[in-house]
């Protein structure tokens, strides 16, 4: 038995995913859609699959018993919904909604709780990521201190951002660096660590590209609980690094994905007891670990196999999408903390938010065309 999938959206992700899914057990690709035809051609023949132009015409169709949205941002809302409403299960590409208050919108709409609901977060799937998450949560690392994150290998070009009128602008995507690359990590920030209580950010609008949205940004965050962070990402730098930075109780651990491993430097004693109790300059000894880490796990093919999974025997989501408003959020609050100048208190006002981004909407380079084939009123996403 397999699920029939079918993918809105034929841009670079969603014909990646029309491949993928050919070699993945319990999903199989009945239909695509996309308002440009000479892509969407070239997708139906290949597969052998029904070809819409009109996602509304696709969910009347009941070719398929799921969707997988991967249309530029602001439409993930809205097909996501009417695809929620149609009764479709549904996998929504990343970021799940440009601004809080539709993904507040999105979720909303998920009532069925037979429908399963998925989010393409697939760096869940890294064993790294993996690893570190069980040793905060089984008390390994201790309370966790201070987190940095510098997430500079995000390099683009400005041929990359010239390839599609809807790229790194205010009403084609949301967003720059935040809203397209870093929802990943935002997403693994917030499930490892969870969500902050106030941030800063500096945001610098095309400081490196001929764009009118974010390409660099560094953020202080604020946890309830005391702990500090520091984020910083950009589209601009070369080579660039992955590499989180962890100091708690126990010792401080780094992770660069690229090293296949994960550098743990163990207290003999916790941090907190070495203030009160070791003389003047005295640290704590050190055991140095070397955790092994095996590849990238799944990624893509992990997540769909396990959205699959999910609709034919119950299996528990990797990344259930009502979780991808945290990221959302994260990204909101920083813009909303370039623009304003401001220190920001989470949650934010969603409201707020969606009219401050409007603005910057109406004042946009791009006339938003729904590539699922609708022209779509940009004041329905506020």
């Amino acid at each position: 038995m397999s699920v029939r999938l079918a993918i809105v959206g034929l841009g670079n992700m969603g014909s990646s995913h029309c491949k993928l899914v050919q070699s993945i057990h319990g999903l199989e690709l009945v239909a695509a859609c996309d308002i440009d035809p000479d892509r969407l051609t070239k997708i139906t023949e290949r597969y052998d699959i029904a070809g819409f132009s009109n996602h509304k015409d696709l969910l009347k169709s009941k070719r398929c018993d799921a969707v997988l949205i991967a249309t530029p941002h602001y439409d993930h809302t809205t097909i996501g919904i009417a695809a929620l409403q149609a009764g479709y299960h549904v996998m929504v590409e990343k970021p799940v909604s440009v601004h809080k208050a539709d993904a507040q919108k999105l979720i909303a709409a998920h009532t069925n709780k037979d429908q399963v609901f998925a989010a393409m977060f697939n760096q869940r799937t890294n064993p790294g990521y993996q690893l570190i998450k069980n040793m905060i949560e089984n008390g390994e690392l201790g309370s966790v201190r201070r987190v940095q994150w510098t997430i500079t290998d995000w390099f683009r070009s400005q041929a990359y951002y010239d390839s599609g009128g809807w790229r790194a602008t205010w009403a084609g995507e949301g967003g720059g660096v935040l809203l397209n690359q870093c929802p990943h990590q935002l997403d693994l920030l917030q499930w490892l660590f969870g969500m902050p209580v106030l941030l800063r950010s500096f945001c610098h609008l095309g400081k490196t590209h001929n764009i009118e949205v974010e390409d660099e940004v560094t953020t202080y965050l604020e946890y309830e609980n005391g702990v500090t962070g520091v984020f910083i990402t950009t589209t601009g730098e070369a080579p660039g690094i992955n590499r989180l930075e962890i100091a708690a109780e126990n010792g401080q651990l780094i992770y660069v994905p690229t090293d296949e491993v994960i550098r743990f430097s163990r207290n003999a004693i916790p941090v907190s007891q070495a203030i009160r109790e070791n003389p003047g300059f005295t640290r704590p000894d050190l055991t140095e670990r070397v955790l092994t880490v095996d590849g990238t796990g799944g990624q893509h093919r992990a997540v769909l196999e396990n959205f699959a999974a999910a609709i034919l025997t119950g299996s528990p989501l990797l990344a259930p999408a009502k979780e991808g408003i945290n990221s959302v959020e994260l990204a909101n609050a920083m813009l909303l903390s370039g623009w304003t100048g401001k220190t920001i208190e989470l949650p934010i006002n969603a409201r707020h938010y969606a009219n401050q981004l409007k603005k910057r909407v109406k004042a946009s380079r791009f006339e938003k065309t729904s590539s699922a084939g609708v022209v779509e009123d940009m004041s329905e996403s506020f």
